[in-house]
């Protein structure tokens, strides 16, 4: 059955077309994905749905008794009412408040909001926005409308949304940026598009195939017509005559191909890597703890970051990730231990709240304040190209950064710190309020990044795309490393729970709680960091693979000594000398890297 429908609707915002003469409806049972790119209307459509605005063209069609609930990027509360109140408020039967307010208890307890009788106003950003989640589900509705609803949410309460939209009986749209969210819980992807709407019966996932194949029939398409208008034109240059209505339909045929809107092409974003040298000392955290008033965050936190580093820090809200950051940048201090920085270290610290943005500054003037040429692995490149790459075209560079939507201005902050050429990226919750599109373009650039890159993130396919190391907050301030990305450290600690459960059986079976409790470490141990077959082989052999290197290259002064007039030959053996100490080099760091594991996994074992 038909819930809603959107007819021939245009949008624009200022000077910028939104939605020309697009079409969408919504049926019982749909449950929709948005995406597009930053700035290309998707809170908009949102609104409209909602009926909090208009279209300048084309109208909303919506069923008699079909009721819509809207949940805002930015909510708005009632601040003389209490966090409970404001979830159940409105609800006019008593019978009614009093049935809603168990469940509006349990689901905001499920979501880290446990002071129930609390005022609104002394909720973080997050906090507000997980409790407008609660409303928004708990008010009766065909039709639920969500913008971001996973931002600010930790990978536990994500997973938790997950199961009740998958349980939902209405049909919603929503606009989120979490691919595996996507892919769990929608039937249907609504694309926005250089102010088109396409829409595609299928999760994430099978989208990417569905879009490929419209990109190419389209493109196919767009070849024939540029061969025909071709001809045509051709034709028209030679002096046609419209004497017959064979050559009329000819002439109107040429016509309707010019003035047809050519389909652009989706360019392929490169960025390569802007990092400055490292040397080998990196980024040195010395057994640090934090603690705000009885409540400890960290504790007794040690690690030595090695080259090419690629860490996600994982946790619930408020555990300390963010903590943790603020004291590898120096931007908060530890009660205990140090954190101690490489001469060559140069940090980027991409913020989960962008920094201060002069907004009257013009797109490309805020990023040549930074530079005005970078040097990339494949030459200069202007701040204008730049910007190119990072979906800012045209106009839009020459536009006022107060023009930009949210994700645009995110989108322009993370640029900036990327053109200052970090060795060492440090990004918290870069997925929040980035489009798929610069996730992919950020994606890719970290593949190619010659640095270390440490990131807090609630975006498990952002994390099992980049990252080769965990760290999870865990009980009272520990931090606990794990091999692999988002997906592997979830499997070792369900692999550990089911080692504490089986040792609880051979306890309670066994009488020997000694014995089971010894097992378990054991177990945890192993999880927590070891050797792969290939590095455990290469351990072994590297100081030998050394000593050899050094053995030809002593072999080969020497042999420079001997050859000192024959130029043709010592310019051979100069340039087999530079090949050799190149590899040394490359060796040397090697060994660095493999000791450094070597020692962290003895200290583990401890």
């Amino acid at each position: 059955m038909n819930l809603l429908n959107i007819e021939k609707m245009s949008k624009s915002f200022t000077d910028k077309i939104l939605f020309d003469q697009v079409t969408l409806g919504i049926n019982e049972g749909d449950k929709i994905g948005v995406i597009g790119i930053n700035g290309t209307g998707k809170s908009t459509l949102l609104k409209v749905i909602a009926g909090l605005e208009e279209p300048d063209e084309g109208g909303v069609i919506k069923g008699k008794n079909v009721r819509v609930e809207y949940l805002a990027q930015t909510p708005v509360f009632n601040e003389n009412l209490t966090i409970l109140e404001n979830v159940v408020h409105g609800k006019k039967a008593a019978e009614e408040y009093r049935n809603l307010e168990g469940e509006a208890k349990t689901m905001l307890q499920k979501l880290g909001i446990e002071d129930y009788e609390g005022q609104v106003n002394t909720l973080s950003g997050g906090q507000k926005k997980r409790v407008a989640l609660v409303r928004t589900l708990l008010t009766p509705a065909e039709i639920l409308v969500l913008d971001e609803p996973t931002n600010h949410l930790d990978n536990e309460m994500a997973e938790w949304l997950e199961d009740y939209l998958n349980k939902y009986q209405g049909a919603f749209i929503m606009v989120t940026h979490d691919r595996y969210f996507l892919d769990t819980v929608t039937n249907k992807i609504v694309e926005i598009d250089k102010g088109n709407i396409y829409t595609y019966i299928a999760n994430y996932t099978k989208f990417l195939q569905l879009k490929a194949e419209r990109e190419d029939m389209e493109m196919a398409t767009e070849r024939k017509n540029k061969s025909l208008y071709r001809m045509d034109l051709e034709w028209m240059m030679r002096g046609a005559k419209a004497r017959s209505t064979k050559q009329k339909a000819h002439i109107q045929r040429f016509e309707e191909l010019r003035d047809r809107k050519v389909i652009e092409k989706d360019k392929n974003v490169e960025l390569n890597s802007l990092s400055s040298r490292l040397g080998k000392k990196t980024v040195e955290i010395s057994h640090i703890s934090k603690a705000y008033g009885d409540r400890q965050l960290i504790k007794d936190f040690n690690y030595i970051m090695l080259k090419n580093d690629r860490l996600g820090v994982v946790g619930p809200n408020g555990s300390g990730k963010t903590t943790l950051l603020k004291i590898i940048t120096g931007n908060a201090e530890p009660d205990e231990g140090y954190v101690e920085m490489g001469t060559t270290v140069k940090i980027g610290y991409f913020s989960q709240e962008n920094e201060y943005m002069d907004e009257s500054l013009k797109v490309i003037e805020y990023i040549r304040n930074v530079a005005e040429y970078i040097e990339t692995s494949e030459g200069s490149a202007s701040a204008s190209q730049m910007l190119e790459k990072f979906l800012f075209t045209g106009a839009m560079q020459y536009s006022l950064i107060s023009k930009l939507s949210g994700g645009e201005k995110r989108r322009l902050y993370l640029l900036k710190v990327l053109m200052e050429a970090p060795n060492v990226l440090i990004l918290d919750e870069p997925t929040n309020d980035l489009d798929i599109k610069t996730l992919t373009i950020l994606e890719d650039y970290l593949d190619n990044f010659d640095g270390i890159v440490l990131t807090v993130s609630h975006d498990r396919y952002f994390l099992d795309r980049i990252v080769s190391r965990i760290f999870a907050f865990e009980e009272n301030g520990i931090i606990r490393q794990y091999e692999g990305g988002f997906t592997d450290y979830k499997d070792a600690v369900c692999d550990r729970e089911r080692s504490r459960e089986k040792g609880k059986e051979s306890d309670s079976k066994n009488n020997n709680s000694g014995d089971a409790s010894k097992d378990g470490k054991q177990k945890t141990r192993e999880v927590k960091l070891k050797f792969t077959y290939n590095e455990q082989k290469e351990f072994d052999e590297i100081d030998t693979v050394i000593a050899e290197l050094e053995d030809s290259l002593n072999e080969i002064e020497a042999a420079m000594a001997k050859e000192s007039s024959n130029y043709a030959k010592l310019s051979e053996l100069i340039e087999q000398k530079s090949s050799l100490e190149k590899k040394l080099e490359e060796k040397m760091d090697r060994w660095m890297y493999l000791n450094d594991l070597a020692e962290q996994i003895e200290n583990a074992k401890k």
